[in-house]
């Protein structure tokens, strides 16, 4: 499919309409260093706690800390599903991962990955003339027609698919793990020596990227294999931490930050880019010593209570993004695409997307609300929970539990409770952002609201819970032949 017709013209960034109002053809060499370059810096299971801003104990993050301090931090962030490849095909597509055939994790087998037919935030951005960049953890297919240069990125450096995904994993049975550099496999065995230097290398990469291409707008994809288990940190970090393995991991984390924000200050570059951290879902409970902190959320990961889905997100641009900002409006991971997109005047792809441009909270409207709603989407389309303003409807569902249970320790995992029944309910976010106190009966009137709001999403995106299959959803990419 030609790329005009993937795509429709957006709207114009209104602190960079008058740089880029004109067609490309007639854009000068000073319109284009204009565009801001971006950075979305993506962990994998951190959870809610696991900064030092948000009460993280035994480490300290002042880099990312320090993001907050000079840019916007979001209280109320959404990764777009609780769960790896999911979360990340809406990250990317600016979609509710069941819009674009996505659900769960894949695997080293799996035959489906990202559609050629869907817009990637790297493939919007080379609309603009951007030098885009992914590295680290892709999980969108293992398959070369699957694999990021196929996705709009220049190069890609990093590993198909999950760091656990390999022979060394606790409980499960996986081939090798391979390194990619762009389509060929460079590592064929990712040992655990190389695994403790995944963090190092990837933000080496990033750093060469940014000196290599600062005359021109750039766009980077650090998607960090880390803080996901098996947990590895290099020699400069082992033991440094008070929390062991797991606070060892963040604290090079942050360390990585702080070497993106170091060189975009000496190429000059820090005012001219835009700078986001976050995370793909919660953490992974039942791995204990190993695993993150939701900061007293409910569950975690692969659930669609806050614990499993409430993440961090900071956002950095400095003289655009006021200082010391906190937004407690609705947001999610699917809302970055057209947040960008309108920022760089980027034409929007032509099918539905799900996001909404975040744009007026980035320029100092921390009241702005520009969204509203959010669906709680699991499983392979099963719509667990609605939230609309400070109310969230759950619904009676089969899902993961891992509250009772103990945990795990040292890389081993411990047990959880799959199929467990939850039952409805409605909570008020604003009171019991823990998810404790059914209030349904106290407020029909809300229930039934929601339950409007969720008709709408069954109707376009299917339910698997009430057995509607939705009227808008789109197929996954499948392996030539299958």
């Amino acid at each position: 499919m030609e790329r005009k017709s993937k795509i429709r013209v957006g709207v114009w960034g209104a602190a960079l309409s008058a740089a880029v109002a004109c067609t490309p053809s007639q854009q000068s060499e000073k319109a284009g260093k204009e565009l801001p370059n971006v950075i979305l810096i993506h962990l994998d299971d951190m959870g809610y706690g696991d900064l030092s801003l948000t009460g993280a104990t035994g480490y300290k993050t002042p880099h990312i800390d320090r993001m907050a301090n000079e840019g916007l931090f979001f209280t109320h962030y959404y990764s777009p599903q609780a769960v790896s490849s999911a979360s990340r095909a809406g990250l990317l597509t600016g979609c509710y991962p069941n819009r674009v055939g996505f659900a769960g994790a894949l695997g080293p087998t799996s035959g489906i990955g990202i559609s050629d037919d869907e817009v990637t935030i790297a493939e919007l951005l080379k609309e603009k003339g951007y030098a885009t960049a992914a590295y680290g953890k892709w999980h969108l297919g293992v398959q070369s027609q699957f694999l990021p240069t196929n996705h709009g990125f220049d190069e890609f450096y990093g590993i198909p698919y999950s760091n656990d995904m390999w022979p060394l994993h606790p409980t499960g049975t996986y081939p090798d793990l391979p390194l990619f550099e762009n389509k060929e496999i460079v590592n064929p065995a990712v040992s655990p020596d190389d695994q403790a230097q995944f963090t190092t290398d990837f933000t080496y990469r990033t750093v060469d990227f940014i000196k290599k291409k600062h005359d021109n707008p750039f766009f980077i994809y650090l998607a960090h294999p880390m803080p996901h288990v098996p947990l590895y940190v290099s020699d400069k970090f082992k033991g440094k931490s008070e929390q062991g393995l797991y606070g060892d991991v963040m604290m090079e984390i942050d360390w990585s930050v702080g070497e993106i924000i170091k060189t975009l200050e000496e190429t000059g570059l820090d005012k001219q880019t835009l700078v986001i951290f976050t995370s793909d879902n919660g953490p992974w409970l039942n791995y204990g010593n190993h695993a993150g902190s939701t900061a007293g959320y409910r569950e975690g990961k692969g659930t669609t209570f806050e614990g499993g889905q409430r993440v961090p997100c900071i956002m950095m641009w400095r003289g655009v993004i006021p200082e010391g900002g906190i937004s407690n409006s609705l947001a999610s991971g699917i809302d970055i695409l057209p947040t960008l997109a309108e920022i760089t005047s980027a034409p929007l792809p032509e099918h539905i997307i799900d996001g909404v441009s975040l744009l007026p909270i980035l320029k100092g409207d921390v009241e702005a609300k520009p969204r509203e709603t959010f669906y709680y989407y699991y499983r392979q389309n099963s719509l667990e929970a609605v939230r609309h303003g400070d109310w969230k409807l759950v619904y009676p569902h089969p899902g993961r539990s891992y509250e009772g249970s103990q945990p795990g320790n040292e890389g081993k995992p411990g047990k959880v409770k799959e199929g467990y029944p939850f039952p409805g309910a409605l909570y008020d976010l604003r009171r019991d952002p823990g998810e404790r106190y059914d209030v349904s009966g106290t407020y029909p009137d809300i229930v039934g609201k929601l339950e409007q709001i969720a008709n709408v999403a069954r109707q376009d995106l299917g339910d698997d819970l009430t057995g509607n299959e939705g009227s808008n959803r789109r197929q996954p990419g499948r392996i030539s032949g299958q």
